[in-house]
């Protein structure tokens, strides 16, 4: 007999972009819902007294009183071997990389070393309520091996790739174009649709790469369809004007992977704070993704990104906490950090919006819309319990709220991991407050 499991509690899901589809079309919420789940999918979905009526009798159920259950938080940005070196005084983006992040990666040598942090990171994601993520690793193989290893245990549907970097790095995080690929490849062997992981091709950023290994990760690409690229794009000036010089026959950093064949659907590029016009339009031809770290832009004051610039230019936009330049592992941080941006602006972030990218925008930057994202019938049934009275500050504002969209604004501002009562990976219970 197939074991079914139901959920009730308050329940809001996001249905599409409300910039696109309009608010009200944008999501449902169901003040007494009812989710069920079956085999680790979304099996039934509804208010509370419809779905009792068509629930198969001695249906075990689990009432969460006062609580609201979301689908999972979507992560397109983050940095696994960088997790214990965060909130790293005083140095911007290229300063920052040389005296903090290469000295720190330089231990994930050790497959040990690798392993405890996978371990840790991957358990600080289901307690923060992040159930996916775009992940990287450093230029060690035995780093993604220890990170994929970690992940299969607990299901989770990740993307990850080990980094590729032939130059403009200390020696002991260098590859070669031939090993980064020869590795590379081996991992997407191993590793992509092992389960629930997926392989990210991952060279750094551009001036970490010569010409031969952006070839090379082009060539991956064009062996495996099915694979992401993940990088960095336009996050600082300084960084920009050094590609700039190492690249002068191209027209722009985003040339600078155009070139090598590296934009398309399942390419996320980190940043793109400081987009030129024609690079906008360019990402929404070749329907490029855009990762829009707030905490890491503003920690490391690269720059603000104009949200709505982007968007319209048709470029999917994900949320990315970019842990360790990014200061939380918590998307509700990275929420109230992105609304704080857009204010700066002059742009209004609505909750419902800001639901959508760190939930269905996420899954649809990295084209696993059909799988999670949102707990519609026949998802992947990663969701999460939220606790809008965690604090006593958030209980006080949530009883003086008066609507949907104001307490969903306090969580967002107001929540972090405290918020996430449970968090569940394929219908098990993976966290627990």
């Amino acid at each position: 007999m197939t074991a079914i499991t139901a959920y009730r509690a308050a329940i809001l899901h996001s249905l599409g972009d409300p910039t696109q589809v309009g608010l009200e079309d944008s999501y449902a919420y169901y003040e007494d819902g009812l989710l069920v789940v079956s085999e680790g999918l979304i099996a039934d979905i509804g208010p509370a007294e419809q779905v009792l009526a068509r629930l198969p009798a001695a249906t075990p159920i689990i009432e969460f009183k006062d609580k609201l259950i979301s689908a999972g938080f979507i992560d397109t940005h983050i940095h696994y071997p960088q997790t214990e070196m965060i909130a790293s005084y005083g140095e911007q983006l290229l300063d920052w990389l040389n005296n903090y992040t290469f000295p720190e990666e330089g231990k994930f040598a050790d497959p040990a070393h690798a392993a405890r942090v996978a371990s840790f990171f991957l358990d600080e994601l289901l307690r923060n309520g992040t159930t996916t993520a775009m992940v990287f690793g450093t230029v060690h193989k035995a780093s993604v091996e220890a990170f994929f290893t970690e992940s299969d245990k607990r299901n989770m549907r990740m993307i990850a790739g080990k980094v590729m970097m032939d130059r403009n790095g200390p020696d002991y995080l260098l590859d070669t174009p031939e090993s980064g690929y020869a590795d590379s490849k081996a991992l997407i062997e191993r590793w992509h649709k092992q389960g629930r992981q997926l392989y990210a091709v991952t060279p750094r950023f551009a001036p970490t790469s010569t010409e031969a290994q952006l070839a090379m990760a082009g060539r991956l690409l064009a062996e495996y369809d099915d694979v992401y690229l993940q990088t960095h794009l336009s996050e600082n000036k300084q960084e920009i004007e050094w590609v700039k010089s190492l690249f002068p026959e191209r027209s722009g950093y985003l040339d600078v992977y155009d070139h090598f064949n590296l934009l398309g659907e399942r390419s996320v590029f980190a940043h793109a704070v400081h987009l030129e016009q024609e690079e906008c339009e360019r990402m929404g031809e070749t329907d490029s993704v855009i990762s829009f770290c707030p905490t890491s832009n503003l920690f490391l004051g690269s720059g603000l990104l104009d949200l709505p610039k982007v968007e319209s230019h048709g470029i999917r936009v994900g949320l990315g906490t970019d842990v360790g330049g990014g200061t939380s592992f918590s998307m509700l941080r990275t929420i109230a950090e992105a609304y704080k941006i857009q204010q700066l602006q002059e742009h209004k972030l609505h909750p419902i919006k800001a639901l959508y990218l760190a939930t269905l925008g996420g899954a649809r930057s990295l084209s696993l819309d059909d799988k999670i994202g949102n707990l519609s019938i026949g998802k992947e049934a990663d969701f999460l319990v939220l606790d809008l009275h965690a604090t006593p500050l958030m209980d006080a504002r949530i009883n003086n709220s008066q609507h949907l969209f104001e307490r969903l604004f306090v969580l967002m501002m107001l929540g972090d991991d405290r918020a996430v009562s449970e968090t569940y990976i394929y219908g098990k219970r993976q966290y627990q407050k």
